[in-house]
């Protein structure tokens, strides 16, 4: 029986999340982030769902994902109409849940080969 490894056919995989961040790769990021297959973006300015700051939606978009998974921290926050009809203008899917549920789903959905970009606001 021969045993190969075989790499993912992309650079990111979240490993686990803490209250203190999300474990990505190998390195544990502990401030709001974008997670893409093959992007990572740190340091996104999106650090609190009850102050959702509009331009935090622009770095989503640039990204130009078909699906936006918005991890809303250790419970799950769900942000008001408007910024759900910000992303399905744009034909783009919204989802929102905790970390956690945004680690696995994005891991799953970035196996699939789908475009997904997740959003994990971790707070300080």
């Amino acid at each position: 029986m021969q045993i190969t490894l075989e790499n993912p056919d992309y650079r990111y995989i979240c490993r686990g999340v803490s209250a203190a961040g999300v474990m990505v790769n190998t390195r544990e990021i502990t401030r709001s982030f974008l997670l893409g297959p093959n992007v990572l973006v740190e340091n996104w300015a999106l650090s609190d769902m009850r102050i959702p700051d509009p331009t935090a939606w622009n770095a989503v978009v640039e990204l130009k994902p078909a699906l936006f998974i918005l991890g809303t921290g250790s419970i799950q926050i769900f942000p008001e109409p408007r910024h759900l009809a910000y992303f399905l203008q744009r034909g783009i899917g919204f989802e929102v849940m905790d970390n956690a549920a945004a680690a696995r789903t994005f891991n799953i959905l970035a196996q699939e080969g789908r475009n997904v970009v997740a959003g994990f606001i971790v707070s300080i």
